[in-house]
């Protein structure tokens, strides 16, 4: 295997590693000030071309860098937006709506981020190497995902050598979103030397040898993210990147609860913003097709009329729950900290679930509500309904959703 070279430079006008002037500067305080109407168009614009082509989204990215987008979830302090978790899901709710294939790539780098953010509220003081990181321009991703590891966060395939100086890791990573641009994988790995707590969670640098990124997305949905393979032989994870090492199986350890919930999360914001785009989209095409048999636009139609408001309904119960559990997790170290105890997980795994397959069925009313036509290759419609349908693979998946909450409720099988 071949290692690959440092991160490819930004296109021309950019750099990751300067922080960006929405930190030296005036810094948004909204969503709606961090990603104005005609950026967001934009971003549609472009959306079609990267999915047409199979490429990662450049120039979405040199905007998302120049306006300070990957620093949302850094304190002020640290030259960050200072956005809280219930911000950053809105943000990333308004990007997917414009171009969801750009936001969910972006995802893998706020949930690293937001493990420092919660971490921060704990009062954990290894944040600040995250955001230390974060605001010099590292772009972090998710290497969590393997093949065949249904366990996903709480096990791992991947090995950790013990090494004088910290372990070599050797392991293959799958679906690694923003594969082209980033700087710093989260990994976990198995140490089995040590038999109470195997799994080993740290950053490996993208410049370290013996890293190899596959070029092999290609994917029905999501092309843009370029969530490719990475191959790991024997890379370099030094001591003191390490966060954590755990128990297999799901714990309360600070990292692991900030990692599945923050990735769950925001996760969810990004097929809710396709829910909410979907909806746009059908009241936008009901309104301008119109019916021979009616005599009238579409948007009188009642069975037309039931099917968007229905997508809509779906839609506001998701976005409630969202608003509701970014919040709860923004509380942590106040005294309006909710205390959910072990239900946290359920929490984050339901609402993941409760997003994704209402955003599938909210795209599936929006295609029927707005006629064949939108069957046709290069229709923003049909092409939502590609990118809807990756919700289905992300953990945690519906089966070991229902199968975590059975166990809350009834015991373990055979117990």
């Amino acid at each position: 295997m071949t290692p690959v070279d440092p991160a490819p430079a930004p296109p021309p006008g950019t750099d990751p590693r300067t922080p960006p002037s929405a930190a030296a500067g005036a810094r948004p305080a909204t969503p709606e000030e961090l990603l104005p109407d005609e950026l967001l168009a934009a971003f549609r614009e472009r959306a079609a071309g990267y999915d047409r082509e199979n490429r990662f989204f450049d120039e979405d990215f040199a905007d998302l860098v120049r306006i300070g987008y990957p620093l949302m979830l850094v304190p002020r302090e640290h030259g960050g937006l200072g956005f809280g978790l219930q911000q950053a899901a809105a943000a990333q709710r308004r990007l997917a709506a414009a171009a969801p294939a750009t936001a969910l790539g972006i995802n893998m780098h706020h949930v690293l981020v937001g493990v420092g953010h919660t971490l921060r509220l704990r009062g954990d003081a290894r944040a600040g190497g995250i955001f230390e990181a974060a605001a010099a321009g590292e772009i972090f991703a998710f290497g969590i995902s393997e093949a065949g590891n249904d366990a996903v966060l709480f096990d791992a395939q991947t090995v950790a050598a013990p090494d004088p100086d910290g372990y070599r890791v050797t392991g293959t990573k799958i679906f690694t979103s923003l594969s082209p641009v980033w700087t710093r994988l989260i990994v976990h790995a198995r140490d089995d030397t040590d038999p109470e707590a195997p799994l080993v969670f740290g950053f490996v640098h993208r410049d370290e040898p013996g890293i190899e990124v596959l070029d092999d997305w290609d994917t029905m949905g999501m092309r843009a993210s370029q969530s490719r393979t990475t191959v790991l032989s024997a890379v370099r994870l030094p001591a003191d990147r390490v966060l954590t090492r755990t128990p297999a199986g799901p714990n309360p350890d600070p990292v692991v609860w900030g990692i599945f919930g923050c990735f769950e999360l925001l996760l969810a914001a990004v097929y809710t913003g396709i829910a909410d785009r979907a909806v746009e989209l059908a009241a936008e095409t009901a309104r301008t097709r119109r019916s021979r048999a009616g005599n009238g636009p579409y948007s009188d139609d009642a069975d037309i009329r039931w099917q968007i408001a229905e997508a809509a309904i779906l839609r506001d119960g998701v976005e409630l729950q969202l608003r509701q559990l970014t919040a709860d997790v923004d509380a942590l170290g106040s005294a309006d900290a909710p205390d959910h105890g072990p239900r946290w997980f359920l929490h984050f795994s339901g609402v993941k679930h409760r997003a994704t397959g209402t955003a599938r069925r909210v795209v599936d009313l929006a295609m029927r509500a707005s006629g064949g036509a939108q069957y046709s290759r290069g229709r923003e419609l049909e092409r939502l309904y590609r990118d809807v349908l990756a919700g289905i693979y992300h953990p945690s998946d519906s089966e070991s959703v229902h199968a975590a909450v059975a166990k809350a409720l009834l015991g373990p099988v055979g117990g």
